[in-house]
């Protein structure tokens, strides 16, 4: 005895091996053994075998019509014997009723299953819209496939070229253009990038990694919405100081100016200005949404993505020749250049000059001479000033080299790079330095001691993080630390600004401590400030690269940073050295040759050739040798 039985999914027919009252042990065609239960037959029969019915029935299916038999059957529920019957006859054999049964079971769009082996036709509205999802899933599959041969052609079809975005950065996976995309990236075994790079969409690998990044942190744009007429500041008490900023050659934002000039007792008074775009960026306005939005400008070489629209800048910069809005921290020095007094002041100053870090020599930190360069007394001040700031705080910094980055878009058509070394705690950068962390201590102490709310920079035995509660920075050696000194490129610094506004005019501040908001806006900022470190890492290793092809550069001299890792030395590119030997200690210079560089997945191939004596014993040897 055989029987034709539901089992997983599946129609199967089989021999009877035993039988209990629930269940039956059957074995099918392949010789395969199942224990089914008694209620998933459907039907049972004594010829033909089972692998003969199967056979025919599988045979007769393939002559039904699925319309025709729609049209035939009663609007009422049926079984499939029935159905058979009406189909082949009252005398239906037991293949043809196994053939109705497997036509039925897979025809859900025509026949709703309400049973074993039993259904009910699917109404007319329902079907039309089945077939209709048909024929468009068939147009949708012939139009993928066209596309997907386009892509092995390695031609990019213009409808996903134009969507070449969200195909790369953010894949919307029920889009055709997903499905054929990343189903010819599958077939070719190729990542999206490259595919698409080698289909010509990718003619620069700069704007793909630029691309891919505001994809994340700007799938609006960079375009500032509208915010209505800028307010007009408040009439300030001008202040005729000579006041200088100290900047990168590129920088245009100028948060932050510094003046000096002999009082009436003969004591010497420096001035520290901050620019104040908080005097017309009222908390909740449409201005302040945009800046808590952004959180901060964006660096990377060759451009940036400011916090603030490009009028609110040039309104409240501290570019030379202007008289802007500042909010100034004036200090009484002795001889010595440690302070006796201090006030903080809201006023517009004149600013003289935007003096460029790699114009300014290291005159200042000598005694005056005839001749010098204009506004070196007033750095020679600030420089008393700032050794005397290093010795309180007992920080002095380790000179390291630091590294800026310049592209001239206009060199070439995806820009020439041009890496320079810098010392980093040179004087001028501890002027600069100390300056803004003398600024950034006394205000925020002053906030502390009036209970005014404030975001603090704190390090207590642990990493530096924001926390709206003072405490020290153990690393600055200073007891209170807020960031105040970049309102224009900072959103904290903004926030902090207000509330010093508040605490100038002894007005009611903008927030409370531990208000909600403000926890908010510390969360936020440092997640999105991170990010933004990241990309700018991330990009300065993809220009150290390019700097590497445009140099030609074959091999270099590296310093071993730890296992199998080693950093160039004449530009900050970290690369991994398999066959480093284990035996060279961090700081050893070493010798490598330079492979392929890969811009797309900024890597590039690199292999250890020998260790180089270190730079005294180097010098020591060519002495020896004259």
């Amino acid at each position: 005895m055989y029987v034709f039985f539901e089992d997983d999914g599946q129609l199967k027919a089989g021999t009877i091996l035993s039988e209990l009252p629930s269940s039956l042990q059957v074995e099918l065609p392949s010789a395969r053994r199942l224990k089914i239960r008694s209620d998933r037959v459907m039907l049972r029969f004594a010829a033909p075998s089972a692998a003969e019915a199967l056979s025919e029935a599988q045979r007769l299916r393939a002559e039904l019509d699925l319309d025709f038999l729609w049209e035939a059957c009663a609007d009422t529920e049926f079984g499939f014997e029935e159905l058979a019957r009406d189909y082949f006859g009252a005398a239906s054999s037991p293949p043809q009723a196994m053939a109705m049964a497997i036509a039925l079971f897979s025809a859900p769009m025509y026949f709703y299953k309400k049973g074993r082996g039993r259904y009910r036709k699917a109404p007319l509205d329902a079907l039309t819209a089945a077939r209709a999802s048909l024929e468009r899933k068939a147009r949708e599959a012939a139009q993928i496939e066209v596309w997907q041969q386009e892509l092995r052609e390695k031609k990019m079809p213009a409808a996903l070229y134009d969507k070449l975005s969200m195909l790369l950065y953010a894949p919307d996976k029920a889009s055709l253009e997903y499905k054929a995309f990343w189903g010819a990236c599958e077939a070719l075994k190729m990542h999206p990038a490259v595919l698409a790079q080698a289909c010509g969409a990718l003619p620069s690998t700069h704007e793909y990694h630029f691309n891919r990044f505001l994809a994340q942190m700007f799938p609006r744009g960079t375009a500032f919405p509208s915010y209505g007429v800028l307010p007009e500041c408040p009439d300030l008490p001008f202040d005729d100081v000579q006041a200088i900023t100290i900047d990168d050659s590129t920088t245009t934002e100028f948060d932050d100016a510094f003046s000096m000039r002999v009082l009436a007792d003969g004591k010497t008074e420096i001035g520290l200005h901050i620019a104040c775009p908080a005097l017309a960026m009222a908390h909740g306005t449409p201005l302040d949404a945009m800046a808590r939005g952004r959180l901060s400008t964006v660096y990377m070489p060759g451009r940036k993505i400011t916090m603030l629209p490009d009028a609110v800048i040039d309104e409240f910069t501290l570019a030379a020749g202007k008289t802007p809005a500042a909010l100034s921290l004036y200090v009484t020095l002795d001889e010595d250049g440690a302070p006796l007094a201090q006030e903080t002041r809201l006023n517009r100053i004149s600013v003289a000059a935007n003096l460029r870090l790699d114009e300014i020599d290291e005159t200042f930190t000598r005694e005056a001479a005839p001749n010098e360069p204009a506004h070196t007394e007033t750095l020679r001040v600030l420089w008393r000033f700032a050794q005397h700031r290093t010795n309180v705080r007992g920080k002095e910094e380790t000179p390291r080299t630091e590294f800026s980055f310049y592209v001239d878009w206009d060199a070439a058509p995806e820009g020439v790079v041009s890496i320079l070394p810098r010392l980093r705690g040179a004087a001028l950068d501890r002027l600069v330095a100390e300056c803004a962390i003398f600024v950034n201590n006394r205000w925020g102490q002053w906030l502390a001691d009036r209970n005014i709310a404030a975001i603090y920079r704190v390090q207590n035995n642990s990493r530096v993080k924001m926390s709206t509660r003072p405490d020290e920075h153990q690393g600055l050696g200073v007891s209170h630390y807020i960031w105040a000194t970049s309102p224009l490129r900072r959103y904290t610094d903004l926030v902090n600004q207000r509330q010093l506004l508040a605490a100038v005019r002894d007005e009611t501040p903008t927030f409370k401590a531990n208000d909600s908001e403000l926890l908010a806006i510390v969360a936020d900022f440092e997640a999105v400030y991170r990010q933004y470190g990241e990309f700018q890492s991330d990009m300065e290793r993809y220009w150290c690269l390019r700097w590497l092809l445009q140099e030609k550069a074959e091999s270099a001299v590296a310093i071993v940073t730890r296992e199998n890792n080693a950093r160039l030395r004449d530009i900050p590119l970290n690369i991994t050295l398999p066959d480093l030997p284990n035996t060279l200690t961090p700081g050893t210079p070493i010798q490598v040759a330079l492979g392929h560089v890969d811009l797309l997945f900024s890597a590039v191939e690199a292999r250890f050739l020998h260790s180089l004596p270190p730079a005294g014993e180097k010098e020591r040897q060519s002495s020896d040798g004259e």
